[in-house]
C-alpha cells in the first residue's frame, strides 16, 4: 500500500500498547455510558410515563451533540494535542453520565445525555489518529478492527449491567456506577506519549525546483472533500450507523414485546447478539489487511460485502420467531460491524496526515446526522404508529444501500490514496 506516513521507529512498542489498551478501555466505557440508558427504558417509562419516541430521543441526543461538536473538537485535536483532548473528553462524558443519576424529569435527563455527547465528540477522531500513527500502515485496519470491538462490548455491558444494577439498586445507581471507570482511565491517558502536531503543508513544483508551502483554508477544505471514495465511504457509514444503532436500541424491547422475555433476559439476549461483533470487528480488520495485499481497494470491498450479507440475515430473521430467529440474529451480530475497520481506515488513508482527526470527525458527523442520531428516534416514532416489529423491517434496506455505496467508492480508492501528501510522523521525546 502506498501510505502517506512513515511511522517513527523510535516509538517504543510498550508505549504503543499502553496507549492502545487505554484507547480500547476508553472506547468500551464510552459505549457503556452511551447505551446504559437503553436498559433503563422500562423504569423510565414506568416512573415518568415516557413514550418510545422520548426513549429513542435520549439515545439520539448523544449523537446530535456529537454532530454539533465533533468537527470543532476534531480540528482542535489535530492542531493541539491528541492525548489532552482524549483525556479531557472522557472526564466530561463520565461526569455527565453520573449527573443523570440526580435528575428529576425527562428534560433534565435529556440535557445530561446531550452533555455526554459533548464529551464523546473528540474521542473517536483522536483515537483513530493515534492508532494510525503508532502502528504501521499495513496493520491499520486490523488494529482499528480490534479497537472497534470495544463498541459492541461496551454496548452489551451497558445494556446488561445497567439492567441488573437497575433491578437490584434502582436505575439512578446504574448511571452513577458505570461513570466512574471511564473518568479514571481518562486521567491515566494524560501520561501517553503523543506525536507532534503535523504541519499543514503541501508539495509544490516550480520549474526545476520543488518544495512545500502552507495549505490555505481552501486547500484544507479541498483535501477533506476531494476524495470520491471518502464521500461515498462516509455516506455508507451513515446507513450502517442508522441500522446498527436502531437495532441495538430496540432489540431488547422487541424481545420483551414479541418473545415475552423479562427485562433482564431481553437485555442479556440482545447483548449476546451484539457482543458477537467482538469477533466480527477484529476478524474484519485482519481479513481486510490480508485482502489488501492482493486487492488495492479491499478496505471498501469488504464493507460492501459484509453490509449486504448482514442485510440478508436481518431480513430473514424477521420471518421467524424463537430459537431459529435468535440463531440467525447471532449471524447478523457477527457481520453487522464488519464494515467499520476498513471504513475507518479509509478516513485515515485518503487525507493529509495532519487532518486525520478532522477527517474521521467529518465521518462521525455524517454518520450521526444521517444515521445514528436518526435511527433510534425514527424507529421509535414508526413503532408508535405501526408497531416495533414492522418498524425494524426498514433496517435491511438501509444495509443494502450501504453495501452499494461502499462498492461504488471502491472504484476511486486507489487513486485517492496515491494523491495524498507524504509526511513523516514525529513523536514527543519528553
Amino acid at each position: 500500500m502506498n501510505d502517506s506516513t512513515r511511522v517513527a521507529e523510535s516509538y517504543p512498542r510498550w508505549r504503543a500498547w499502553y496507549c492502545y489498551i487505554l484507547l480500547y478501555l476508553l472506547f468500551m466505557f464510552d459505549y457503556i455510558d452511551r447505551f446504559v440508558i437503553i436498559s433503563l427504558f422500562p423504569f423510565l417509562k414506568s416512573d415518568w410515563g415516557l413514550t418510545d419516541a422520548q426513549c429513542g430521543l435520549m439515545i439520539s441526543a448523544v449523537f446530535w451533540s456529537i454532530v454539533v461538536f465533533t468537527l470543532p473538537v476534531g480540528a482542535l485535536v489535530d492542531r493541539w494535542s491528541r492525548k489532552k483532548s482524549i483525556g479531557l473528553m472522557s472526564i466530561i462524558w463520565g461526569l455527565a453520565t453520573a449527573a443523570g443519576a440526580f435528575t428529576r424529569n425527562f428534560s433534565q435527563l435529556l440535557t445530561t445525555r446531550f452533555i455526554v455527547g459533548v464529551g464523546e465528540a473528540g474521542y473517536s477522531p483522536g483515537g483513530a489518529a493515534m492508532i494510525s500513527a503508532i502502528f504501521k500502515p499495513e496493520k491499520r485496519a486490523r488494529m482499528i478492527g480490534i479497537w472497534q470491538s470495544a463498541i459492541p462490548l461496551g454496548m452489551a455491558l451497558g445494556i446488561s449491567i445497567g439492567g441488573f444494577i437497575a433491578v437490584a439498586l434502582g436505575w439512578r445507581h446504574a448511571l452513577g456506577i458505570v461513570a466512574i471507570p471511564g473518568i479514571i482511565i481518562g486521567i491515566l491517558f494524560f501520561w501517553v506519549k503523543d506525536y507532534k502536531t503535523v504541519a499543514l503543508e503541501k508539495s509544490v513544483s516550480v520549474e526545476s525546483s520543488s518544495g512545500k508551502v502552507k495549505m490555505s483554508k481552501l486547500d484544507v477544505i479541498k483535501e477533506l472533500f476531494r476524495s470520491k471514495s471518502l464521500v461515498l465511504n462516509n455516506l455508507a457509514f451513515a446507513a450502517c450507523g442508522f441500522a446498527t444503532t436502531a437495532m441495538t436500541t430496540w432489540l431488547p424491547s422487541y424481545f420483551q414485546r414479541f418473545e415475552g422475555m423479562s427485562i433482564e433476559r431481553s437485555g442479556l439476549m440482545a447483548s449476546v447478539v451484539m457482543i458477537l461483533a467482538i469477533i466480527g470487528a477484529p476478524l474484519s480488520g485482519f481479513l481486510t489487511d490480508q485482502w489488501l495485499k492482493r486487492q488495492s481497494n479491499a478496505r471498501m470491498l469488504l464493507p460492501a460485502l459484509s453490509s449486504t450479507m448482514a442485510a440478508v440475515l436481518l431480513f430473514v430473521a424477521f420471518l421467524f420467531h424463537g430459537s431459529i430467529q435468535f440463531g440467525i440474529l447471532l449471524g447478523f451480530g457477527l457481520l453487522v460491524i464488519m464494515y467499520a475497520p476498513g471504513a475507518i481506515a479509509v478516513t485515515q488513508d485518503v487525507v493529509h496526515p495532519g487532518l486525520r482527526s478532522t477527517s474521521h470527525g467529518i465521518n462521525i458527523v455524517v454518520q450521526c446526522l444521517l444515521g445514528s442520531a436518526l435511527g433510534p428516534l425514527v424507529i421509535g416514532a414508526l413503532s408508535d404508529v405501526y408497531g416495533l416489529d414492522r418498524a425494524l423491517q426498514v433496517l435491511p434496506v438501509l444495509l443494502i444501500i450501504a453495501g452499494m455505496l461502499f462498492y461504488a467508492g471502491s472504484f476511486f480508492y486507489k487513486k485517492d490514496v496515491d494523491n495524498v501528501e507524504k509526511v513523516q510522523i514525529v513523536f514527543e521525546t519528553k
